[in-house]
């Protein structure tokens, strides 16, 4: 299951009045449980990991996954002018630490100026000792990269500018 598919669930969970949502599957249990009279806002979801057998008790909306997904994607946001030219923003699709590389002794997967393809690994984002690679959907040139290496995001926070080729 996506990163936006479970955005989605909990966005229709909050909306259509239910409480409490199981789907089970080969690879992954997902167990989604909130109060009646509480607010779910769209940044609120947490990810973490939990055995298959494990009982799950919370009151807070949860999103637990049993197996660790293929790397999730980042959402590409609708175009933008930005000084006459088109852009496109690629978004944390989860609440987590970003990093530019996979180890400090290592470059950066990107940095402004470099160009990208679509499904190239642009930075890393660590959610709950998971660390998720984020792709780009779109190839292009990186034209802004806001966040810096190691601070926390949030969810559909911009962490790079594209100019699409």
């Amino acid at each position: 299951m996506k990163t936006s598919e479970i955005r989605d669930l909990i966005d229709f969970i909050s909306k259509s009045g239910l409480n409490e949502v199981d789907i089970e599957t080969k690879e992954l249990k997902l167990h989604v449980k909130r109060e009646p009279d509480q607010k779910v806002f769209k940044s609120s979801p947490v990810i973490a990991p939990v055995a298959a057998t494990a009982p799950v008790a919370t009151s807070a909306p949860v999103v637990q996954q049993a197996a660790q997904t293929p790397a999730t994607q980042p959402k590409a946001a609708a175009e933008a002018p930005a000084s006459g030219k088109k852009t496109i923003e690629i978004k944390s699709p989860m609440i987590g630490t970003f990093y530019r590389s996979s180890n400090p002794d290592t470059p950066p997967f990107v940095s402004v100026g470099d160009k990208v393809s679509k499904g190239q690994t642009v930075c890393i984002i660590e959610a709950m000792k998971l660390f998720n690679e984020i792709e780009s959907e779109v190839s292009g040139t990186i034209v802004k990269a806001p966040v810096e290496n190691s601070s926390p995001v949030e969810y559909d926070q911009v962490l790079f500018v594209v100019e699409p080729d």
